[in-house]
């Protein structure tokens, strides 16, 4: 058996609502958007800047309704306002299809972008 590390979620250009680095590390997230992408409390993520270089992996947990920020160590990397994509992946030996979502300024669902999985 073969696995491979395939992504299963993103939430792409989500808007960092706070950063605060006096926090113990991880990114809080959307409950709703975690929820609606398959990603689970204490799963590890990657977070990476649309508009300058910053890339970092750590855990997220849930949170309010519009809420994106950065606490701790990864506060340091990104500011209130900054665009990210948020992903999230999976090793397996199965067909994944992504779930992934665009986002607007606050932080809400403007389209759906999960491909459609077609055989044949």
């Amino acid at each position: 058996m073969q696995l491979l590390q395939l992504l299963k979620a993103k939430l792409h250009h989500a808007h960092i609502t706070y950063a605060n680095p006096e926090y113990v590390g991880s990114i809080e997230i959307d409950g709703d958007l975690m929820d609606r992408v398959g990603i689970q409390d204490g799963e590890m993520v990657h977070i990476w800047a649309v508009d300058h270089e910053s890339r970092i992996q750590t855990y997220a947990f849930r949170g309010p309704k519009g809420h994106i920020g950065l606490n701790g160590g990864a506060a340091h990397f990104f500011r209130k306002g900054d665009r990210v994509i948020i992903a999230a992946f999976t090793w397996t030996d199965e067909t994944v299809i992504p779930k992934v979502v665009l986002l607007n300024e606050q932080n809400e669902i403007m389209r759906d972008m999960t491909p459609f999985h077609v055989t044949g």
